[in-house]
């Protein structure tokens, strides 16, 4: 299964290799159009190669959409933490009953009940 990974990324290795070569021409990224550029007085602009320009796209794409899910699981990352909580809590509570219960074996149940509750003298 290694080597199958391994080989796949190889492959997208080598295509996006030639994807950047065949798109080496430089274009001009503007921040803003023409001319609204003119009416603020803010034109800011670079030149990039195309390839840079697009796995920057898919980069941010990325990005935004792990960002969204994250965002989009805070609720059921906080139900499973407060889930843990109450299973640890259940568990002490339950170990202690298990504790309790082997420290009145092969007494009376009876006697035993009185004794955890107080009512004996």
């Amino acid at each position: 299964m290694r080597a199958i990974r391994y080989l796949f990324l190889l492959l997208l290795a080598i295509c996006l290799v030639v994807v950047a070569m065949a798109n080496r021409q430089v274009v001009t990224l503007n921040l803003l159009p023409d001319e609204l550029a003119a009416f603020s007085g803010i034109a800011w602009s670079i030149g990039l190669p195309l390839y840079v320009v697009g796995f920057g796209g898919l980069l941010a794409g990325v990005l935004l959409g792990f960002f969204w899910e994250w965002l989009r699981e805070t609720k059921y990352r906080s139900q499973a933490s407060r889930q843990r909580r109450e299973a640890a809590r259940l568990k002490r509570e339950l170990d202690k009953v298990k504790a309790d219960k082997h420290k009145t074996e092969g007494r009376d149940e009876v006697l035993a009940l009185l004794e955890a509750s107080g009512k004996t003298g």
